[in-house]
């Protein structure tokens, strides 16, 4: 019969869950103490996984943040140099006079938005 043997239901998951839940159990531990003077022990269990998991993505954020940085200020150099290079093609195409300095860079800001 089916119901002769109880399956315990983490059996049912695929391998790399089984492993990815592990982890979680395991970071968890360092709160047994709190959670087992819980009345619902399971359930203040799963509060301490969802702390871990919010400082593991806290940490992610944070690890991003600090990489991100060096590709905004690249980026922004890149624009920098971007209209450099297409107010220098303007003027060189153009060769406007002195009193079209106004009419000049309206130009190079709407080219500058492709």
């Amino acid at each position: 019969m089916i119901f002769d043997k109880e399956t315990d239901w983490k059996e049912l998951l695929s391998e790399e869950d089984q492993q990815i839940l592990a982890e979680i159990f395991e970071k968890t531990k360092s709160k047994k103490c709190a959670y087992c003077q819980a009345d619902d022990v399971k359930v203040a269990q799963l509060w301490c996984a969802l702390i871990e998991m919010k400082k593991e993505l806290n940490e992610s954020k944070e690890m991003i943040s600090r990489v991100e940085q060096p590709f905004k200020a690249i980026v922004e150099m890149g624009e920098i140099e971007k209209r450099k290079t297409v107010e220098r093609l303007v003027r060189e195409m153009i060769k406007p006079e002195p009193d079209q300095e106004e009419a000049t860079q309206k130009l190079v800001n709407s080219l500058m938005k492709f």
